[in-house]
């Protein structure tokens, strides 16, 4: 049986003084008691990285796990600016978030690259959490579907089998940061396309496979989100940066 995974995404958002009340916050309603069976991470900004990592440890690293929010598709070497897989394993880190949509728009990364950068996160014992996607227009256009197995096909490709160490997040792009959300049976619909479409590779694979959604995931919709049998989790941007609000997510 998959887990149900919930990860929070701060983007470009936080403080020495607000990350550490987060994960005071967080870490303390975890120990009350969460639901047997989940998995929890937070995806902080890198320079917050080292400081959320030695927090969580004092709190209970049992219960919450560290993650970055991207990754180089390089080793080392003379590219300024990137950081290696290494080095986020280094500091603590579990999970790296690939291909997130605001990458592929604002920097555009390939599906290509994002199977590169997911390759260093799984040789350095990193999780990749692959982000998949349509906009607004291709949904409009009734290729929602069409998009996001093109994506699949293209991931399953260059990773073959080393999927079943990846995480898959749907994230429909129309519904980030807009407040606009996908029906549960709408989200569900999509992920049940990507199981298929993995099932066309290896069906132990698509059995394995746990496919987040993000897409304003808030405490008020993620029960609804959560009950859908396609989908095991959600990846959460706004919602995350609130605390109590994040909890209330993980513990829907």
């Amino acid at each position: 049986m998959r887990p149900l995974i919930v990860i929070g995404n701060w983007k470009m958002n936080g403080n020495l003084a607000a990350n550490r009340e987060w994960v005071q916050i967080v870490c303390h309603g975890m120990e009350k008691g969460m639901p047997a069976g989940r998995r929890y991470g937070v995806c902080a900004p890198y320079p917050y990285l080292a400081q959320c990592g030695e927090l969580i440890q004092t709190c209970s690293l049992a219960f919450l796990s560290l993650g970055a929010q991207d990754v180089s598709a390089h080793v080392s070497g003379a590219y300024t600016g990137e950081v290696s897989a290494s080095m986020l394993r280094e500091l603590g880190c579990t999970y790296v978030i690939v291909g997130h949509s605001e990458r592929r728009e604002m920097h555009q990364e390939t599906d290509e690259l994002v199977s590169e950068k997911a390759l260093q996160a799984l040789d350095n014992g990193l999780t990749p959490i692959i982000c998949v996607g349509e906009t607004a227009v291709e949904r409009n256009s009734g290729r929602a579907v069409e998009v996001v197995r093109g994506q699949i096909s293209r991931q399953v490709s260059i990773l073959q089998d080393r999927l079943a160490d990846c995480l898959v997040a749907y994230e429909p792009i129309w519904a980030i940061g807009t407040g606009k959300v996908a029906s549960a049976q709408v989200a569900q619909d999509v992920h049940r396309a990507i199981r298929l479409q993995l099932a066309e590779f290896d069906e132990d694979v698509a059995s394995h496979v746990c496919i987040l959604y993000g897409g304003s995931v808030k405490p008020e919709n993620a029960v609804e989100l959560f009950a859908m049998p396609d989908i095991d989790g959600g990846l959460i941007g706004g919602a995350s940066l609130n605390p109590r609000d994040f909890l209330a997510i993980c513990q829907a």
